[in-house]
């Protein structure tokens, strides 16, 4: 068995592929690097099989027909024999210095025999054209050298949440929880995250800048733009993450905390998008989506609904609109999201 997989879904990466790969290759044969190539028309195939037969104890190259990115991760996952797993986008890389730190923690963690659900790390991102480099760590929230639980966390400030980037998940812990995402279906990285954390009960936090999250590309599906012609999905993602959990057998009450202040982001973002869209009809897939809330889990309603976030998304007429935006903007500045 391997210590760490990484899966690396790629659909025509061929133009950033190489940046991501050549940070997870160093020289450790307790590492995995799957590289799934998801129906690719480019220079993938190529440049993947490249990498696999120089490093062939190492990458793993994987082909499939195209199944988007949630498809590749269910692949990579069913591959992988690392002991942990860690997805990371084929336009992303990693930090060398962090990276050390992060494969010394695990190791030291299994040779004392020390069973923990979920890894935490920092992530940055690198937003193209800005100098300054927007931190998302959990310093503040999470303690450090030693393994912890959901009770021993402190509050998330609004914003502020747990992004596939800022983890390694166990990877028997992906199977228990029978995780599988969607197909076909962008966004999923939110799936990702959000379902599994209901089995999670043993965290281990380190806190370097490991993850290099690019923003930039005008066809990145992050672009607000591209969201907007992409909603159905970001309105599919966020009923699926509605329908997938629980809150009333969630036991750990800063856990179901979290899980609702998450909700709430992405409802939030769902939302200003459908209102951004400026559409007739995305405004009715508002109030659907709010009633399907309601619909589901009058609770789960009542608390992102009424709370600062789900107000300001709901002020009614066209000046009400006008200011959900504004407040929106301002958050992005404020908080540094994308």
């Amino acid at each position: 068995m391997k210590l760490l997989s990484f899966v690396i879904p790629c659909f025509n990466s061929q133009d950033y592929m190489d940046r991501c790969i050549s940070s997870l290759l160093i020289d450790d044969e307790e590492l995995e690097v799957i590289i799934v190539n998801d129906g690719s028309s480019d220079s993938t195939q190529r440049i993947a099989e490249q990498y696999e037969a120089k490093y062939p104890s190492i990458v793993r190259v994987v082909h499939q027909e195209n199944l988007g990115h949630g498809g590749a991760v269910n692949t990579g996952i069913s591959f992988a024999t690392g002991l942990f797993l860690k997805v990371v986008d084929s336009d992303d890389w990693i930090d060398p210095s962090a990276f050390k730190e992060i494969l010394a923690t695990l190791k030291t963690l299994v040779v004392e025999d020390k069973t923990v659900d979920m890894v935490v790390s920092n992530f940055v991102y690198e937003k193209t054209g800005k100098k300054y480099k927007k931190v998302m760590e959990y310093g503040k929230n999470f303690p450090e050298g030693c393994i912890f639980s959901w009770d021993d966390i402190k509050p998330f400030r609004k914003g502020q949440y747990i992004l596939m980037h800022s983890i390694i998940y166990r990877t028997s812990l992906l199977k228990e929880c029978k995780l599988k995402l969607p197909e076909h279906t962008f966004y999923v990285d939110n799936l990702f995250v959000f379902k599994p954390l209901e089995k999670v009960e043993r965290i281990y936090y380190v806190n370097v800048d490991f993850y290099r999250y690019f923003i930039g590309r005008e066809d990145q599906s992050v672009n607000e733009k591209v969201m907007i012609e992409r909603i159905d999905q970001q309105l599919k993602v966020n009923k699926l993450m509605i329908d997938q959990i629980n809150m009333e057998e969630i036991k750990s009450l800063k856990l179901r905390q979290y899980m609702l202040n998450h909700l709430e982001i992405i409802t939030v973002i769902s939302t200003i998008l459908l209102i951004r869209s400026g559409k007739k009809e995305n405004l009715k897939a508002k109030k659907e989506l709010w009633k399907y809330i309601k619909d589901k889990d009058i609770e789960l309603y009542n608390s992102i609904r009424y709370g600062a976030m789900g107000r300001l998304m709901n002020m009614p007429g066209h000046l009400g609109r006008t200011m959900s935006v504004a407040a929106y903007k301002l958050s992005q500045k404020i908080v540094g999201f994308n």
